[in-house]
């Protein structure tokens, strides 16, 4: 199978490549820089300007779409709020353009999407009917995911994960995370009971990879494991995990209000998500259950450490 992917050399997109490689299939990334470096083919493409290699969709059997600017990175101003935006909407109108041309063979595209599209949901369980929230990350998300809705009338199997917290020490949120905690300044945050939907890195690729190669996989689907945890259980696990005591009060949300602004909505926020649909379809979790997914995580760490 040969693979095109935008935004590939993110944290998912490049677990995604190096996987999808060891398993026999072909990558290419699509690339707003041309480079001769790392193991993969890449075309050029820039989607505010609407200009793409004529030869990137033509290669793929099916197309991965990761990009987008990420929206926990600078201060939601109204530039980075419509920089946020563009950088999901254009890619998909540039891909919509070049999938509705003939010449190519591209049979599903898996376009990304979020958990933020149900906003805070409290202790009510989001399935993928719950209807989206209207703060500013969840109509993003809602837009994005109807800028992918034009290629399914194309009659291209199209497939929208909504993704939850990526867990990983190569990047995500679990870096800075970890590295307060590793200081003994973690601390519960707002309330510390808002829900924290959460996914090992590689169960969110193969879940991916297993969309890529089951025609039975359409529409949204949270990709999320099964067994969320409060804000405040996964601090207490993750300094478990860590052997680092837990010695500060919670943050208090008023402070994180004055400090964050609008974008504190990401930490004080909770996404109470179901896995049950891609259960449901057959997806087996390596790392179901959060302290198992940490160990995991933290243990391949200080392996690699040792070997360097």
């Amino acid at each position: 199978m040969k693979v095109l992917i935008t935004g590939g050399t993110g944290l998912v997109g490049t677990r995604l490549s190096q996987l999808l490689t060891e398993a026999g299939h072909e990558v290419a990334l699509l690339s707003r820089e041309a480079s001769s470096a790392g193991p993969y083919k890449t075309f050029v493409w820039a989607p505010g300007a609407g200009t793409i290699d004529p030869a990137a969709v033509p290669f793929a059997d099916v197309v991965v779409n990761l990009a987008g600017a990420n929206v926990g990175e600078g201060r939601w101003t109204e530039a980075r709020k419509k920089e946020l935006t563009a950088s999901r909407l254009d890619s998909l109108a540039l891909l919509h353009r070049e999938l509705a041309k003939p010449g190519h063979r591209v049979q599903a595209v898996l376009s990304a999407s979020a958990i933020g599209y149900y906003g805070n949901t409290g202790d009510q369980l989001a399935i993928e009917e719950t209807p989206p929230a209207h703060d500013f990350l969840a109509e993003l998300t809602q837009r994005w995911e109807q800028a992918a809705a034009p290629i399914a009338a194309l009659g291209i199997r199209l497939v929208t994960p909504r993704i939850g917290v990526v867990l990983s020490t190569k990047g995500g949120a679990l870096v800075p995370l970890a590295a307060t905690v590793k200081l003994g300044l973690g601390a519960p945050l707002g309330t510390g009971q808002q829900y924290l939907s959460w996914i090992h890195l590689d169960d969110l690729c193969h879940l991916f990879m297993a969309m890529l190669a089951d025609d039975a996989w359409q529409g949204p689907y949270n990709a999320v494991a099964p067994y969320p945890a409060t804000n405040e259980a996964f601090t207490e696990v993750l300094a478990e995990v860590l052997h680092r005591p837990l010695l500060l009060p919670k943050v208090p949300g008023f402070a994180l209000k004055l400090l964050l602004g609008e974008q504190s909505e990401i930490v004080l926020a909770g996404q109470y998500v179901s896995a049950e649909k891609v259960m449901t379809q057959g997806f087996e979790f390596d790392y179901p259950v959060l302290r198992g997914a940490l160990k995991e995580l933290y243990s391949a760490d200080k392996q690699l450490s040792r070997q360097r």
